[in-house]
């Protein structure tokens, strides 16, 4: 069921941890392969994060399959579930027979106890994202009309930038699940610059819609603010960032990405941040 297990990691296993070793604890690639639904599971507060490219028909969410004790389970009996289109075709999701159609950038948070998703639209490209929950709360789609919108940045220092949030509190309700997308401006490539730590929350970004999606990258950097260590990330790629560690990144060029948080709380500005003087 699940393509990758990532287990936790203590910040003392970064000390002499090769390039190799942090891309296979850390790096979440091919999600995206065609007409099925790849999951990975994290036990960073238990988090899923997944992807589905559908070539042609639909594609649906399985049933748990593992651990033998939830095998057989619908995947959403105990959680629930955020999906954006990250591609360039329109899409739909199909939750227990009702459709949503999602244009490029449209989210959608589909409820605890839902029993049957799917996936639908040749060449649509879906982000999941999962967390547990203890409550059910209404399924309802998201356009970015829908978030509350943030400006963050200057241009003089690269990282001019729009924070979109749609699954957060007063905007859409979850039992755990907060979810967003930032949008770098032309001409910027810094995000979340200065970084931040927040430990009491998990946190996964997804990077995407770089402007050469082939040959693109960004760097992206984390660990303890004083032993920062870096990935180099493609284009559909994400990064575990457990509490203990920064996250923040630069690209070849501007980009977005979503951010995932799960764990304590939902307060979205529950962080400590660091200046880059603090940064080795």
């Amino acid at each position: 069921m699940f393509d990758r297990i990532y287990h936790g990691t203590h910040p003392d296993m970064m000390a002499c941890a090769s390039n190799d070793d942090l891309r296979d604890r850390y790096l979440i690639a091919n999600l995206f392969r065609p007409n099925e639904c790849v999951l990975n599971y994290t036990h960073a507060d238990r988090l899923v994060i997944g992807g589905v490219l559908v070539a042609r028909g639909s594609v649906g969410l399985p049933d748990q399959t593992e651990p033998p004790s939830a095998a057989g389970h619908p995947f959403l009996e105990r959680r629930e579930l955020a999906v954006v289109n990250v591609g360039r075709v329109d899409g739909s999701v199909v939750v227990d027979g009702e459709v949503f159609t999602l244009a490029a950038r449209d989210s959608l948070y589909v409820t605890m106890g839902a029993r049957e998703v799917r996936f639908r639209g040749d060449g649509a490209r879906f982000y999941l994202a999962s967390a547990p929950a203890h409550r059910a709360f209404r399924t309802r789609k998201l356009s970015l009309a829908n978030a509350r919108t943030i400006a963050r940045g200057r241009r003089e220092e690269a990282n001019e930038r729009t924070i979109h949030q749609l699954v957060i509190p007063g905007i859409c309700e979850s039992a755990q699940l907060a979810m967003g997308l930032t949008v770098l401006k032309p001409g910027s490539v810094w995000n979340t610059m200065p970084p931040h730590v927040h430990e009491r929350r998990s946190e996964i970004y997804f990077y995407f819609d770089l402007d050469d999606a082939e040959r693109g990258r960004v760097m992206h950097f984390m660990g303890r603010n004083d032993a920062t260590r870096h990935l180099v990330v493609a284009d559909g790629e994400a990064v575990i960032s457990p509490p203990w560690s920064i996250h923040m990144g630069v690209g070849t060029s501007a980009y977005s990405f979503i951010w995932v948080m799960a764990g304590e709380n939902q307060d979205y500005e529950d962080m400590s941040s660091l200046h880059a003087r603090q940064l080795t």
